[in-house]
């Protein structure tokens, strides 16, 4: 599932569940403001390592290749972070 597809899922499953507290909704909109930052910055990390491995098979030189490298794994883990978040909330709510 796309990071997008993955959001609107999300949403629409918070907007269905009317029992939900304030303070649940509260926290879902955190962790739907984090993804979609993330997502913006998934789409300028990948970007720029497209542009440097681009580069690398054409025989040039991607001298911030490694840097954008880090902005992928840095955004990747910052996902990692959110889902866990919910998969935590998922498991509080269902014991």
């Amino acid at each position: 599932m796309s990071v997008a597809g993955f959001l609107a899922h999300s949403a629409l499953a918070a907007a269905r569940d009317q029992s939900r507290t304030a303070a649940a909704i509260a926290t879902e909109r955190d962790i739907l403001t984090a993804l979609f930052g993330v997502r913006r910055q998934l789409d300028w990390a990948g970007s720029n390592v497209n542009q440097a491995v681009r580069a690398l098979n054409s025989g040039g030189d991607a001298p911030h290749f490694a840097a954008a490298l880090a902005d992928l794994q840095r955004a990747a883990q910052a996902v990692q972070r959110a889902a866990d978040r919910i998969t935590n909330r998922q498991e509080e709510q269902a014991a």
